[in-house]
């Protein structure tokens, strides 16, 4: 008898935007018996499963990711369908968070994409193994090998390939199985049927030379094939499915198919490898967790048994309140529980407990450990770990990108001013990459996220959602300040605050660092009380909120504190919070400080005839050009550009190359701004 989760797959499915993710999501749900009609993501009808939202439909693309469970033979598959625009990014680093298994989907003509590279990131930022499937074999200039070579080269990864395609573009019909050696071909009105043929003769020799390959990689990972291939003995399937299953576990190889999901060829074998290769949540790697109490490193095993232990990764918040997406890591989580938060410290009670199926809900009494559940009721974040009473772990967090772009909102009634709040309340909760502040001088409301697609989206929300209507000033950049060298300061505040006197003395120095903000305190003990050591480190937090230069945020400092004095009568929390604040200040005015532009990554597709004026015109927006590709009649042209030189450039775009050229956009990194622009931003 298998153990609970051993037949359960969470898996996800990531790629750069258009390679076919929801398509592919859509077939898996048809051939797997979850829906009866397939729905395409642009035409007619309702739309995807996978996009439910309005705006999703409307616009053709995924923005939110989306959880549904469906059966394939004996396995259980919870999968969720991640956006591929990189303004949605969030949604894919928490799903990989989550996830035990990835499929990474890869256009068969354009092959390794920009956000392709974003995606390996994330999988081997979260130890993700993955399969890798190469769609739109149907598609002219279709070239998988090249795909293969993409894969190897600009990846780092080592592809196992195990189909080879049954001819290219219009007269793709079929995969041949390396491992078994047999054709499959996808016959009835939406490619249900597999039929299962011998190796047309025309490519029998080219298929044994490819499984010789496929042989070769696995042997490297088995002694048993090694010895099989030695001997000149057949290698049975169940030793080659039970090989690539451990190589893919341990991420030393990526298993390779192919298929045209639109065309509806490949996906029963994609399915058949999800269960074959991909791990249950009882094989993924010890769980590591920090111990709250010591704040040591916690390693666990999945068992169904131990006290529970949860990570709530996305919060929804709808007409029945708020639900929380939770990962259990151990455990089993029955309705009614009370459960501990950890970043809160406060209980949570679960008041209803459901499987999430898009934009359904589906009761349920209890959850296994390994399952993706939805809490409904119980106050937590996106991030929080949830334990049993008794249990006190932290959770790795999810990694969060920065904002760089914001816009400044203003209401357009005191109704709207209320319904805006309302609508950003709730966003902010939902989406950590979304960013709500006050301007201080115009006293606008500024929202900051990852895009000019990003915020459209949420404005649009707002918008339908709430009937909140605002004036929209244009975008701004999310500038930063930092320092260029070390500096030293040595500073005193003395101040009649009241009818008291407040003394504070502060030594030490700033210096660069690669991380945003970093405090050591290497006080000589007694030098300073230890009341006032907590009021030190928030003066030091509280000046790097404001720049010196044109007041953005200060980044890439680290703070040394190394000696000061008090008075056992007049220093306080306040004096020595305030001195931290002007020492910090007096020292970073000398160390040559320099503003921060956000750099993006930038990569344009166009069909070669407008490549020269297209580069042309990025140059002029201050773009340094990294390197182009030609692939039969197009190019891709690959730079880095300031992100404050990019608005309206897609309005740019399709009016230089008739409407053919498509871009995509991703932060890269933060450069200094060249001085003679600096009095140019606000």
């Amino acid at each position: 008898m298998s153990s609970p989760g051993q037949n359960l797959r969470n898996i996800g499915i990531s790629a750069h935007i258009d390679a076919g993710k929801t398509t592919i999501s859509e077939r898996i749900l048809f051939y797997s018996g979850k829906i009866h009609k397939i729905q395409e993501v642009k035409g007619e009808g309702d739309g995807a499963t996978m996009d439910y939202m309005e705006l999703e439909k409307e616009r053709g693309i995924t923005i939110t990711s989306a959880a549904i469970t469906c059966f394939w033979k004996e396995t259980q598959i919870n999968l969720i369908d991640t956006p591929g625009h990189v303004d949605f990014t969030i949604e894919v680093e928490r799903s990989l968070r989550v996830l035990d298994g990835g499929i990474m989907v890869l256009c068969g003509v354009a092959g390794v994409q920009s956000q392709s590279i974003t995606v390996d990131r994330q999988m081997k930022r979260y130890r993700v193994p993955r399969i890798a499937f190469i769609n739109k074999l149907d598609r002219i200039g279709a070239n998988p090998q090249r795909v293969i070579q993409g894969l190897r080269e600009k990846l780092g990864l080592n592809p196992l390939v195990l189909q080879y395609p049954i001819g290219f573009e219009d007269q793709f019909v079929g995969v041949i199985d390396l491992i078994e050696m047999k054709a499959n071909y996808y016959e009835g009105e939406q490619g249900e049927i597999v039929v299962t043929e011998p190796i047309p003769d025309a490519l029998r020799e080219e298929a044994i030379i490819a499984r010789e390959k496929l042989l070769d990689q696995v042997s490297l990972n088995s002694e048993k094939v090694t010895e099989k291939l030695l001997q000149g003995e057949d290698i049975p399937p169940e030793l080659l499915w039970e090989t690539i299953r451990f190589g893919t576990l341990n991420r030393e190889f990526v298993p390779v198919l192919m298929g045209s999901a639109l065309k509806n060829r490949g996906i029963q074998n994609l399915l058949d490898a999800i269960q074959l290769y991909l791990p249950s949540p009882l094989e993924r790697e010890p769980i590591t967790a920090i111990d709250l109490i010591t704040c040591d490193p916690h390693t666990f095993t999945p068992s169904p048994d131990d006290p529970m232990v949860a990570l709530a990764f996305k919060l929804i918040d709808d007409e029945y309140g708020q639900l929380t997406y939770c990962r259990i890591y151990r455990g089993t989580l029955h309705k009614g529980d009370r459960l501990f938060n950890s970043r809160t410290q406060k209980p949570v009670r679960v008041n209803r407990l459901v499987r999430i199926e898009v934009d359904q809900r589906q009761e349920l009494e209890q959850g296994q450990v390994g399952e993706i559940v939805g809490l409904i009721g119980g106050d937590c974040a996106s991030g929080d770990t949830l334990c049993s009473n008794g249990t006190k772990l932290s959770l790795e967090g999810i990694y969060t990108p920065p904002p760089v772009i914001t816009l400044a909102l203003t209401p357009k009634s005191h109704d709207d001013e209320e319904r805006m709040k309302k609508a950003l309340h709730r966003f902010t909760r939902e989406d950590p990459t979304l960013h709500v502040s006050n301007d201080p001088e115009s006293s606008k409301i500024l929202l900051s996220g990852m895009g000019e697609l990003h915020l459209d989206i949420y404005l649009e929300r707002m918008r339908r959602e709430y009937h909140a209507d605002v004036y929209v000033s244009n975008p701004t950049v999310a500038y930063r300040e930092t320092i260029t060298k070390k500096a030293h300061f040595d500073h005193t505040f003395v101040k009649q605050i009241g009818n008291s006197l407040h003394f504070a003395h502060l030594i030490g120095h700033i210096e660069p660092c690669s991380d945003t903000f970093v405090y050591k305190n290497r006080l000589k003990q007694n030098t300073i009380p230890k009341q006032f050591m907590g009021a030190c480190e928030e003066g030091f937090r509280d000046a790097v909120k404001t720049g010196w230069i044109k007041g953005y945020p200060i980044i890439g400092v680290k703070v040394v504190l190394e000696g000061g004095s008090f008075h056992p009568l007049e220093s306080s929390e306040i004096a020595f919070r305030i001195a931290a604040m002007e020492g910090f200040e007096q020292a970073f005015a000398a160390a040559n400080p320099v503003i921060l532009e956000p750099m993006m990554s930038l990569e344009v597709e166009t069909p070669s005839d407008f490549m020269g004026i297209i580069q042309g015109k990025l140059i002029a927006r201050r773009a340094l050009l990294l390197g182009t590709e030609t692939r039969d009649n197009d190019a891709i042209i690959r730079a880095e550009v300031p992100l404050s030189a990019m608005f309206g450039y897609s309005t740019e775009l399709r009016s230089l190359s008739q409407g053919m050229a498509c871009f995509s956009l991703e932060f890269a990194q933060y450069r200094p701004l060249p001085d003679n622009l600096i009095e140019e931003i606000h």
